[in-house]
């Protein structure tokens, strides 16, 4: 897998040299897709909610796309988080690499369970990331191999912010995540790995990857 990165206050982006096997719980075209592009924009927060009225997202990012001309399918995703948090760790093993690209942010940290802000089924809500982060590897994975790795870094997730001591703001306790946190990982076509898990090098260097890079981010 070969890319293009950069960098700015904006966004970070990805620009792959040939579209890459890719699924993401991402605003813009999420899901299973063929990915060219792969990027994660900051978007103002709506402090004390004194903003009311909002463009679509997926429309925000759409038209990120058409600005910078970018070509192919472009998956995308917005956080409230400064791009000073961005963090990158790679690591690598017996000729496979894992690289985590990762913005943080802890403003609406939540535990898994807690009372939801939104009280009705598919109530209109703004979906705005605040821990995301895109998992690249030069492994080829099938696609539930690919969700094995969303399950892994959710975990190491988990245990990064259990370790930090980072509380949930609506509980109390020990957040497991923040409230619209996204995810996405890319496959390679280098070698074959079909576990992802706990108990297979590949995951404990997904976790470990992952782990690094937001203790980092959000001890800066």
């Amino acid at each position: 897998m070969n890319f293009k990165f950069d960098i700015n206050d904006e966004f970070f982006h990805l620009e792959f040299d040939e579209p890459v096997n890719l699924i993401s719980s991402s605003v813009l075209n999420g899901g299973f897709c063929k990915a060219s592009h792969f990027f994660n924009t900051k978007v103002d927060a709506n402090f004390l909610g004194k903003k009311t009225v909002f463009e679509k997202p997926a429309v925000t990012l759409a038209n990120i796309v058409k600005a910078n001309k970018w070509k192919g399918v472009a998956v995308g995703m917005m956080t409230a988080a400064l791009m000073a948090s961005f963090r990158r760790v790679k690591l690598e093993e017996q000729g496979i690499w894992i690289e985590v690209f990762l913005t943080s942010g802890v403003s609406n940290a939540r535990r898994a369970g807690d009372k939801a802000d939104y009280q009705f089924m598919n109530e209109a809500c703004e979906k705005i990331g605040t821990i995301n982060m895109i998992i690249l590897t030069n492994a080829s994975l099938s696609q539930n191999s690919m969700i094995e790795c969303i399950m892994m870094a959710t975990e190491a997730k988990a245990a990064c912010l259990q370790d930090l001591n980072v509380n949930s703001s609506v509980s109390g306790e020990i957040a497991t995540g923040t409230g619209t946190d996204s995810c996405a990982v890319a496959s390679g076509s280098g070698p074959e790995v079909e576990y992802c898990g706990k108990h297979v090098l590949f995951g404990e260097l997904l976790a470990k990857a992952v782990y690094q890079a937001l203790k980092d981010s959000l001890e800066i």
